[in-house]
């Protein structure tokens, strides 16, 4: 009978996430929520339990309340077995110091590893929005023989350069050059506008990789970075190989979200994620009962309908009143009210708003607890928007926690 090989999982939530910024001025990048009813860490937690790694240490540092509350809460595993979900905090095991890049991280972090004594650590991002099965990643990596291997998918070469980007030797396995956020993106052979980037996901060879953050450790001239600094330096040693995300196959996942994955790191990828939830044939389906995204749902009534309220391609959260007003392309997430008159449109409502009658909100994002006044307008004059509030190049209006709208 052959041996299941042990597997720790580590997940880096350490980011500041500037770019998602009011959204990240109260909460780590992790916690932000997502699709009505999630936060962002909980995408890559249930990839993780739904493969059947649920030993997973999740890496923390800034304004990390709101996240270690969620895993907390919503992450509690059964002992019986050993697992667990635990949030582990900068310890400054190795001085007075905070962590100063993902493999610093993870290095003042090796106890979890020596505790655990597994055979393969997969270490993944904590911000991303898709489906993977990683038990799939790691028997390729274990086939390989690799030190490392690092998932890959393609994407339009003229926006790689906000990832690392891989360009893979003439066995299409192994990894000739991993450049981190290259200002000139190599393209995919025979495919000149497309670039192969690296998704932040990676499975090491135990030993390995002590060897390697030991070895980054010692190197002042390092910026202690995964992307940056261990993967190439594992890739010149010609042990890095890459995983094709497009050769995953989720259970239940259908031809139209099948390898969806967006990095979610700015306010309009952010909003463009949740637009794909909402249409009537989802570019990413939430209701795949057969790998379920999975998190903590509140206690509350279900969503209710009265006056005639209506909403079209739009997702109503638990506890929330749509009261003789009109949603259209929008996520509500739980305990939201509209009121009477007002008008929501392409907008991400997140817990606890307060929307008044005859209020109209389009592109925006409300972040939780914001109350709209009676008859307040957001996203129709977006210069007036932007003396008031966040407001994106592409015209996305974004207010933060707590706030009160200016009539």
């Amino acid at each position: 009978m052959a041996v299941t090989p042990r597997v720790l999982g580590i997940v880096l939530a350490g980011g500041e996430g500037k770019r998602l910024m009011p959204l990240t001025a109260d909460r780590a990048k992790p916690a932000v929520p997502f699709g009505g009813a999630y936060r962002l860490i909980d995408f890559v937690l249930s990839n993780m339990a739904n493969a059947g790694y649920r030993r997973i240490a999740v890496l923390t540092q800034y304004k990390s309340h709101s996240l270690d509350r969620h895993i907390a809460t919503a992450w509690r595993q059964s002992s019986m077995f050993g697992d667990f979900v635990a949030p582990v905090p900068a310890q400054q095991r190795l001085g007075p110091r905070w962590y100063t890049g993902s493999a610093d991280a993870i290095f003042q972090s090796l106890n979890l590893i020596n505790d655990d004594r597994p055979d393969y650590v997969v270490v993944f991002g904590a911000d991303h929005v898709y489906r993977m099965d990683p038990a799939q990643m790691v028997q390729q990596h274990i086939d390989s023989g690799a030190a490392v291997t690092v998932a890959g998918i393609r994407q339009p070469r003229a926006e790689a350069h906000q990832f690392g980007v891989i360009e893979v030797a003439d066995d299409g396995l192994h990894i000739a050059r991993f450049l981190e956020k290259p200002t000139d993106p190599p393209a995919v052979p025979g495919s000149p506008d497309e670039s192969y980037v690296s998704m932040g996901n990676y499975v090491f060879s135990t030993q390995a990789l002590i060897d390697v953050l030991t070895e980054d450790a010692a190197d002042d001239s390092s910026m202690h970075d995964m992307g940056g600094n261990i993967i190439p330096t594992l890739t010149k040693a010609g042990e890095a190989c890459v995983y094709d995300f497009a050769d995953n196959v989720v259970p239940g996942a259908t031809e139209r979200d099948r390898g969806y994955w967006r990095d979610v790191g700015t306010i309009e990828a952010y909003h463009e994620a949740h637009m794909d939830l909402v249409s009537v044939h989802p570019v990413f389906n939430l209701y795949n009962a057969r790998w379920p995204i999975l998190t903590a749902h509140p206690q509350l009534p279900p969503a209710k309908f009265v006056e005639g309220g209506t909403a079209h391609e739009t997702i109503i959260g638990a506890g929330s009143i749509v009261a003789g007003a009109h949603v259209r392309s929008s996520v509500l997430a739980e305990d939201v009210h509209v009121l009477e008159g007002a008008y929501v449109e392409g907008s991400i409502i997140m817990p606890g708003v307060r929307i008044g009658r005859g209020a109209v909100v389009r592109r925006a994002i409300l972040d939780k607890n914001v109350v709209v006044p009676a008859g307040a307008k957001i996203g129709i004059d977006l210069d007036q928007d932007r003396a008031r509030y966040s407001v994106s190049d592409s015209g996305i209006v974004t207010i933060g926690k707590g706030r009160t709208v200016i009539l």
